[in-house]
């Protein structure tokens, strides 16, 4: 990725809508996952549990809590994805950072468009901050000339409210 769209480390903090995330921040949304993944990892320490019984019941019992516990973090980890605009109009989603200079148009994408955009419209230069969980979108284009990234897909529980604090961004 060009210099425009560069790494940068994840926000923490709550989820929540527009100016939740601190005074200087426009829009912030936490991408966390659903407690279904949870008790997925729940189901995963206890298939180890039972496949550890046949040693013995202690070692049944430290397979759940580990296996548990790595697998709770798993799901936190890939649950831990941040949406963020600052009142710089600096937009920060997962490990990318865009200034409000290089971002184009931003289009509020429903189920069946976003199911298209990140299957056989998706274009392999984008930048996809995808979560399978979340089925709606937004599309934001990249303006840089510079940039090969043609434009940024980020999943959105709130697509609408996300494509309009961008659309409204200053540039």
């Amino acid at each position: 990725m060009n210099s425009q769209l560069e790494q940068s480390v994840p926000n923490q903090g709550g989820s929540g809508g527009p100016a939740t995330g601190g005074a200087g921040t426009r829009y912030r949304e936490k991408l966390r996952a659903p407690l279904s993944y949870w008790f997925i990892g729940f189901l995963f320490g206890l298939s180890l549990a039972i496949i550890m019984l046949v040693i013995g019941p202690w070692w049944s019992l430290g397979a759940l809590l580990v296996g548990t516990a790595l697998s709770e973090y798993a799901v936190v980890a890939y649950g831990n994805q941040v949406i963020e605009i600052s009142a710089d109009g600096t937009l920060t989603a997962g490990t990318a950072t865009l200034p409000a200079s290089a971002m184009g148009a931003a289009v509020a994408l429903d189920e069946e468009r976003a199911r298209a955009l990140r299957t056989y419209e998706a274009d392999p230069r984008a930048f996809l901050l995808l979560r399978s969980y979340i089925s709606t979108a937004v599309r934001v284009e990249i303006t840089d000339p510079s940039d090969p990234t043609p434009y940024l897909y980020l999943s959105s529980r709130r697509p609408k409210q996300l494509a309009a604090v961008v659309n409204a961004l200053p540039r």
